[in-house]
């Protein structure tokens, strides 16, 4: 398993609009087969700034998702809504404590 971290900054004017296009397709992302866990966060500072954090269960899933319908479709909609060019990481946790 590994995290994939996902840097999206939008235009000021697109941050409703994003957040409700997640709002209606974040059960089909995390369903998406190879996803574990799906997350958002929007910066606290800046809000038009916003991560994702997506465990996959490998490489090959990240893949399938996205070559997949879905994800043209979603980031064909939020590409557009761009103020700045997006940054993504896959990493492994090292260690995590509750």
């Amino acid at each position: 398993m590994f995290i994939r971290i996902v840097k999206l900054t939008f235009q000021p004017e697109k941050v409703e609009e994003f957040k409700a296009m997640f709002e209606a397709k974040k059960e089909l992302i995390r369903n998406f087969e190879g996803c574990e866990f799906l997350e958002l966060y929007q910066d606290k500072n800046e809000p038009h700034i916003f991560f994702t954090y997506s465990y996959w269960q490998d490489e090959a899933d990240l893949e399938n998702y996205r070559n997949s319908d879905l994800f043209k479709e979603v980031w064909k909609t939020t590409k557009a809504w761009f103020g700045n060019k997006a940054e993504a990481w896959s990493v492994d946790k090292l260690v995590s404590l509750a």
